[in-house]
């Protein structure tokens, strides 16, 4: 199933487009992997776009599975990826999973992160991800931009986490967003 999510343009925020990612994506998405600021917060990097590739068929796997839902954030007027926003599952049948995003660096202050993390928000609590009732939104206590996307994408703070070296070397915060919310 191909789902593709759009947000307008206004108020100096470019139109977006949500779409899955794409085998011809994987150059793009290596290079923004190279950023050493977004290497600093993702769990998981790509080094070459072999692996670029390898990570997005597992994309296409896991949605098929209902498992993991993973849009490139795409601007249409200049055809490039400039982010990336994900839903994800441990179980299928599961009614609570975790959002996940990044923002290019070429793109980071124009206020993509908020618009395309409250789109993909609503269409997974919207039924979009069958049983979904509540989306963790999980980010280092560091990561102050985080925190400011959890806030304008009413994600209010639930608790800060402990630190769990090595996975978890910092403390972390749990936003929580549940049908509802806006």
């Amino acid at each position: 199933m191909t789902v593709e999510l759009t947000v307008p343009a206004g108020d100096g925020t470019p139109g977006l487009l949500l779409r899955p990612w794409a085998a011809d994506d994987a150059e793009a998405l290596a290079a923004e992997h190279r950023d050493p600021r977004m290497r600093r917060w993702l769990m998981n990097t790509l080094d070459s776009a072999d692996d670029a590739g390898r990570w997005i068929a597992w994309q296409t796997e896991s949605w098929q599975a209902g498992l993991r839902y993973s849009f490139a954030v795409v601007e249409p007027d200049a055809a490039r990826v400039v982010g990336h926003v994900a839903v994800k599952r441990k179980a299928a049948q599961d009614a609570s999973g975790e959002i996940g995003y990044w923002t290019a660096a070429a793109v980071r202050g124009r206020g993509i992160a908020p618009l395309a993390v409250d789109a993909v928000t609503r269409w997974a609590l919207d039924a979009g991800c069958p049983g979904l009732t509540r989306l963790d939104l999980l980010h280092a206590v560091g990561n102050a931009a985080s925190c400011r996307v959890a806030a304008k994408c009413r994600f209010p703070l639930l608790e800060e986490l402990a630190p769990h070296p090595p996975k978890f070397p910092e403390a972390g915060h749990r936003h929580v967003r549940e049908p509802g919310a806006g």
